[in-house]
């Protein structure tokens, strides 16, 4: 039997352990607009749960780089009438400060009719719109369950992952089941550079996790749940899948705490193409020992060594040499 609170406060202790990217939950104190709770004074009841719920989501000292969220290929929140599970995903990221976001969806494609306007000489002079200026994603978050197919009793989302992987572990794992209130999640971060898998974590949840309310309803986690939107608030299923994300979104955190927070320069360097016949030598200047001529379309790899227009670089032969950094251009 799994206790939601024995699992955060386990992995926010492991997290404090090994690394400083944790950083400690913040002290409610009393105050003449706080109540002992925490909460704000005067608040409505659903406010007072959403400040709880935010509360328990895990803070980082520092960003670990740009995150965008992307669905997966089986919208399985559909079967379940419910909202996709992004913007609660994003509640996540924003309260945690352990990613910066970028919008690749609606947002992303409104930005895109800007600058063509703007290329295209329609928007106002001094609008500052234009190519060069999006940010690049370091990571792809993507929110999935374990299973995917609801029966037609209602009772379970079942199979993806207990498929292949064995009825055992699709068993226990246990993906949607509504009559029992509980949601078996994960969450899998890619390196956007490189698509290497990074991380992927999985969450667990029951309604037995915390004690509803008289109302019927999950109390703090039914407030968190209406700030993320989709209908997860109205339901006890939908209620204990925000529940579950919670749990995974801790782990990664957790898990992500060797991270350098630089991912654009750990990824590989990217490479040049040569644009006109060059010759590379031996150090930074036209006298210099001949290495070899490199032709027309040869790709090179920039080693970061630099001498004005002199940029070091080694060939697909693992010869290095140095070049004037004119003749090159980024690999399409």
């Amino acid at each position: 039997m799994r206790g939601f609170h024995k699992i955060i406060l386990a992995t926010t202790a492991l997290a404090v352990a090994i690394s400083p990217v944790m950083a400690p939950a913040a002290t409610m104190s009393s105050s003449d607009n706080k109540n002992k709770d925490g909460t704000t004074k005067g608040a409505s009841s659903g406010r007072k749960d959403q400040e709880k719920g935010q509360r328990d989501i895990p803070k980082c000292t520092k960003k670990l780089g740009t995150l965008a969220i992307v669905e997966p290929d089986k919208q399985w929140w559909r079967e379940l009438n419910l909202g996709s599970p992004e913007a609660i995903i994003k509640l996540f990221v924003q309260q945690s400060g352990c990613f910066s976001l970028v919008n690749r969806g609606a947002a992303s494609q409104s930005s895109a009719m800007e600058k063509a306007m703007a290329a295209n000489g329609d928007l106002q002079r001094g609008s500052n719109i234009g190519k060069g200026q999006t940010k690049a994603a370091d990571y792809f978050l993507q929110p999935d369950i374990v299973s995917s197919n609801k029966n037609s009793g209602g009772s379970k989302v079942g199979g993806l992952l207990g498929g292949f992987m064995g009825g055992t572990f699709g068993a226990i794992a246990g993906g949607i089941n509504i009559k029992k209130s509980e949601a078996n999640v994960t969450l899998e971060l890619v390196n956007a550079r490189t698509t290497e898998d990074e991380a992927l974590t999985d969450g667990y949840a029951r309604k037995s996790d915390l004690s509803f309310g008289g109302g019927g309803g999950l109390g703090w986690m039914g407030g968190l749940a209406a700030v993320g939107g989709g209908g997860y608030q109205n339901t006890d299923i939908g209620q204990v899948i925000v529940l579950a994300y919670l749990d995974a979104y801790t782990k990664l955190v957790t898990q992500l705490g060797g991270l350098s927070g630089t991912p654009g320069a750990d990824a590989p360097v990217r490479s040049y193409a040569v644009q006109q016949v060059v010759t590379m030598r031996k150090a930074a200047n036209a006298k210099a020992a001949v290495v070899r001529s490199l032709p027309v379309g040869a790709t090179v790899y920039p080693t970061g060594n630099k001498e004005d227009v002199w940029w070091e670089i080694a060939d697909e032969n693992d010869n290095v040499g140095w070049v004037q950094n004119t003749a090159l251009a980024p690999a399409k």
